[in-house]
């Protein structure tokens, strides 16, 4: 981080991430759910919301009902945070299989030819429009074999339909293909080596918080401060946290660090100096501008994520400032 100035934060307001009581905790937070084959994406949410009694929860990339894994579920304003997630790569893993025997060296050309930008057309029944657009396969590779059958890996554009994927393989194959299972294993900085979280563990922890223990949920819940992975993070002042929750651009003398190497309309996360996920902005300069000016917009502000009232209203709106300013010269 560069640091453009320094200046304590009140330990009055806000929390630090970490140290959130369980109320807080179900407002900021973000659970790794490991979705069971089955149900759909939205029934998965609502048990979740029932399991913990929240009013308010949401996914980030739905998973068809026979698909398993990783279902990122934000709590609260959590949910306004999940876009951030799209921007990363996604990992499967899954079970390919063709409906006619090919030889090998064959199925490794097809699987080059389908790794670095593609082309798609969402299938029928999907939640966007059906227009062929590019997406991009970070790694494909074939990890075991039996048969027609074949194991394979994929880290692929947050978007991309891997069953779909599947299909124009076997059809540039000439024999057809079918995804007999898939698994979501890695979504950015969330992934199965780090755990994730079944219902049933929901539901234990939860009879445990009733019985006073609250630990066992305190290990299943993150941070929604732990989904930002390597986005850039611009850190300011408690004076200017009520200003960005209330949807204000934010001012160079607001700052007091940012990441190093962020760029012009990069996104960024706007942190607290506790470290708080409070908005998410663009970057309106770079890291060497802001370090190098005392005024001007360093970030929009494009989605709040921290309640206003969290920290106190220490900012003036324009026309307060001037009846302040009329009143004064009288």
């Amino acid at each position: 981080m560069v640091v453009l100035d320094e200046e304590p934060s009140d330990p009055s307001h806000g929390w630090p991430p970490a140290s959130r009581p369980v109320k807080e905790m179900l407002e900021y937070g973000l659970i790794p759910l490991d979705k069971p084959r089955g149900p759909t994406s939205h029934e998965v949410v609502a048990w979740t919301k029932k399991l913990l009694g929240v009013d308010k929860a949401g996914h980030s990339g739905t998973l068809d009902p026979p698909v398993s894994g990783l279902l990122p579920i934000g709590l609260g304003q959590s949910t306004r945070a999940l876009s951030l997630l799209l921007l990363f790569p996604k990992e499967y893993r899954g079970v390919m299989r063709l409906h006619s025997s090919v030889p090998r060296k064959q199925i490794d050309g097809v699987v080059k030819e389908f790794t670095g930008e593609i082309f798609q057309r969402p299938p029928q029944r999907s939640s966007v429009s059906r227009q062929t657009r590019s997406r991009t396969i970070h790694e494909l590779e074939l990890t075991e074999s039996s048969g027609n059958l074949y194991m394979f890996r994929v880290i692929c554009q947050s978007g991309t339909y891997i069953r779909k994927l599947v299909y124009d393989m076997g059809e540039v194959l000439g024999v057809g293909a079918t995804m007999v299972e898939l698994r979501r294993t890695k979504v950015g900085p969330l992934n199965e080596e780090n755990g994730f979280v079944t219902l049933h563990q929901l539901n234990d922890a939860m009879f445990r918080l009733k019985e006073g223990d609250e630990s066992p949920l305190r290990k299943l819940i993150l941070p929604v401060e732990d989904s930002l992975g390597d986005i850039g993070r611009v850190v300011i002042r408690d004076s200017a946290v009520d200003a960005i929750c209330h949807g204000a651009r934010l001012g160079v003398p607001g700052v007091l660090s940012v990441s190093e190497g962020v760029k012009k309309d990069d996104n960024v996360a706007i942190l607290s100096a506790k470290m708080e996920l409070v908005a998410i902005g663009k970057a309106l300069m770079a890291t060497e501008e802001m370090n190098g000016v005392h005024r001007g917009l360093a970030s929009t502000t494009e989605r709040v994520v921290m309640l206003a009232g969290t920290y106190p209203r220490l900012w003036k709106t324009h026309t307060k400032q001037k009846l302040d300013s009329q009143s004064k010269g009288k």
